[in-house]
């Protein structure tokens, strides 16, 4: 694959930790933690997009880049959309990367093997999933599962993905990632496309774009990133930064 736009979204909603993305993780504020690993990643320019003037100071002051969009956007995919016609109105790239913002610990690999299955013509998204190892988190709803079969071609094939244990019997059970690398001509069709019956009852955005036919395939990684949503995982996260 050739390169990516790399567009991380950024907001200060968050309930569980407020002011998540400014919160200090030895002496950085995590959006710019998250900006450094997708800079590592090093498969394109790394943008973030924010309706909050806080955060694009502090991206700026890292000497990173970052965007202002519309307050009013649904969901973090409108906001990417937004986004990279703002960063890129003559549309050098073909292809969006969407990193979360609460991932500090991401591994730049795991960032470049959202892109692998774009190398098949007909997938229209990548994304990236590892497999269950704790049967604890397999079978707790906010642990999203990507039912899904080999495509042939050393990654999978997603069919469904679900807040339930899935599929039935014995064997592999992957955990969903949500990172995703988007063709741009399907991040535009993803964004112009009505809320999904599936999409409502699951709350899994992804599901739009399997129910409208859209192709989603994932590679697998070694281990799921940690995300940040408490001060608990906020502590975990300063810890292991300290350990580095």
């Amino acid at each position: 694959m050739t390169g990516a736009l790399v567009i991380i979204p950024a907001r200060m909603a968050a309930t569980r930790l407020p002011r998540k993305p400014l919160a200090d993780i030895c002496g950085k504020p995590m959006i710019v933690r998250v900006v450094e690993q997708a800079l590592n990643a090093d498969i394109g320019p790394v943008v973030v997009a924010t309706d909050t003037q806080e955060i694009a100071d502090a991206v700026e002051k890292a000497g990173c880049r970052a965007v202002l969009t519309r307050p009013d956007h649904p969901s973090g995919s409108d906001r990417i959309h937004e986004a990279v016609d703002l960063v890129d109105p003559d549309r050098t790239f073909d292809t969006v990367l969407n990193v979360q913002g609460d991932v500090p610990l991401i591994e730049p690999d795991a960032i470049r093997a959202a892109l692998s299955p774009l190398s098949i013509p007909e997938v229209a998204i990548g994304t990236i999933v590892t497999e269950f190892t704790s049967a604890a988190f397999r079978d707790d709803p906010n642990f999203v599962k990507a039912i899904a079969t080999p495509n042939g071609q050393g990654q999978l094939r997603t069919l469904y993905f679900s807040r339930a244990t899935a599929p039935y019997g014995d064997g592999v059970f992957y955990h969903h990632i949500g990172i995703y690398a988007y063709r741009r001509a399907a991040l535009a069709k993803f964004v112009s496309l009505p809320p999904a019956p599936l999409e409502q009852r699951e709350k899994l955005e992804q599901l739009r774009a399997l129910e409208a036919g859209m192709r989603i395939d994932a590679s697998v990684i070694s281990s799921a990133p940690m995300d940040v949503n408490t001060p608990d995982d906020l502590e975990r996260a300063r810890a292991a930064y300290q350990s580095l």
